[in-house]
């Protein structure tokens, strides 16, 4: 006899991942963010931003970001090109902050 497990979308799992734990936010966007210049990786940066948000609540996120929950939907979609103000909103909103550090090279 086989057993068969439910499978479940990537994305609901890590929604769910950063929801029990949310100091993992902290590196799920650096690790996105360090790899954004990558093909991808401008949409992968918003995916993991919408992810975190999503952890959060999308209402309650764009509430603290002086927002519309649609404008919010619509900034971190796949096809979204958020302004830096709206960048920098959404992150205060989700209780982050952009730093800049030199890497060195």
């Amino acid at each position: 006899m086989t057993t068969t497990t439910a499978s479940r979308p990537h994305d609901a799992i890590v929604v769910d991942l950063l929801r029990t734990d949310p100091a993992f936010a902290d590196e799920y966007l650096a690790a996105a963010l360090d790899e954004c210049t990558q093909p991808g990786g401008q949409a992968a940066l918003l995916a993991a931003l919408r992810h975190v948000a999503e952890a959060q609540g999308m209402a309650t996120v764009a509430e603290r970001a002086g927002m519309p929950r649609e404008s919010l939907y619509r900034a971190l979609s796949p096809s979204g090109n958020p302004t830096i103000k709206t960048l920098l909103a959404v992150l205060g909103a989700a209780g982050l902050r952009l730093r800049i550090a030199h890497d060195g090279a």
